[in-house]
């Protein structure tokens, strides 16, 4: 089997959008933060499965902070790109904002960075390609989310050492 070719970052990128509807809708009458981390978890999927041109599972989702509430009526963008990747794994970065459609004022709303696993025909891991950051603020997201996956592994090795330690 040959090497897979790497890829640049625009060859993930995926953007979704979505009108906010009254099924949407948190007892607050704002948009439900679970609905919202769905369609990020879609979205940052969609980016890896293009990158990868395979299917994928989520692995990680680092925390989720929303800076400003979104509202029944909204339209929410998502953008979603890799910016990193392993030897299987991939993290995507997927920036959320809503637009009132009336006034067209827009808010960026939060940043999420989740890790997904490329899967081969039987279920099993498999290799992606190697990510070709296209610009120089690409290269440092890279370069963070390099920093970020180490401190994933760090915090998965102690919490399987804690649980032996149990057993």
């Amino acid at each position: 089997m040959s090497p897979l070719k790497s890829k640049p970052v625009s060859a993930s990128r995926v953007t979704l959008s979505q009108l906010m509807q009254p099924q949407h809708a948190n007892s607050a009458g704002n948009v439900h933060g679970g609905w919202i981390m769905k369609l990020v978890d879609e979205a940052g999927a969609l980016a890896c499965m293009r990158f990868a041109n395979r299917r994928v599972v989520t692995v990680a989702i680092d925390q989720m902070m929303f800076r400003q509430p979104i509202h029944i009526g909204n339209l929410v963008t998502l953008t979603a790109e890799v910016s990193y990747t392993g030897r299987t794994s991939m993290e995507a970065e997927v920036q959320v904002v809503a637009e009132n459609p009336i006034t067209g004022e827009q808010t960026h709303t939060n940043t999420a960075y989740l890790v997904y696993v490329a899967l081969d025909e039987n279920g099993q891991p498999t290799e992606v390609p190697q990510l070709i950051p296209e610009t120089p603020a690409q290269r440092e997201r890279m370069e963070q989310a390099k920093a970020r996956q180490a401190f994933r592994l760090k915090q998965r090795a102690q919490v399987e050492a804690a649980e032996q330690s149990k057993g």
